[in-house]
């Protein structure tokens, strides 16, 4: 007996290290997916690195408790998978949100983003936001429209006295 309690701490241990050391923490309800969708949604959520677990509620409610995120224990009712990005702060809710829009049944419960309870708007606003490499790429194109545009002028300065010569 003494055994399946220990595998039970040790359970509530790794959800609760996961809640911490996450950057973003999705609850989600994924009752009326089958399991070809199930698996789709994995496989997408493991190519960007985002562990992707079903725990019971009672184990995740120790967890939360643990870690100071009881405020999530209300929409601990029902089967709930959790997803956890450790990396990027928006893929886990970008391809969840993306994925809840082609699936209905797949429903966002709520979360944790950058340690702090999120609301369900919070998440989705987070889930419309450019990836880091889109972010990436607006901010190279900012910092490159000043030197893009210096070389259009010299480029035009220099046509101009070309023709000039020229005539």
């Amino acid at each position: 007996m003494s055994q399946i309690i220990e595998h039970k701490k040790q359970i509530v241990s790794d959800i609760a290290d996961k809640l911490k050391d996450s950057k973003t923490t999705l609850l989600v309800d994924y009752r009326g997916l089958d399991v070809e969708e199930v698996t789709e949604l994995r496989q997408q959520l493991r190519e960007a690195d985002v562990d992707f677990k079903v725990y019971k509620n009672t184990m995740t409610r120790r967890a939360t408790e643990e870690t100071g995120f009881q405020e999530l224990d209300e929409v601990l009712v029902g089967p709930t998978a959790l997803a956890f990005g450790k990396d990027d702060v928006v893929a886990p809710a970008k391809i969840i949100n993306n994925f809840a829009k082609e699936h209905q049944d797949l429903e966002i419960k709520g979360g944790i983003i950058e340690g702090n309870v999120a609301t369900l708007d919070q998440i989705k606003e987070l889930a419309e936001l450019p990836s880091y490499e889109g972010l990436l790429s607006m901010l190279l194109n900012v910092l490159q429209a000043p030197v893009r545009n210096f070389a259009y002028a010299t480029k035009a300065i220099a046509d101009q006295k070309d023709e000039e010569e020229g005539a």
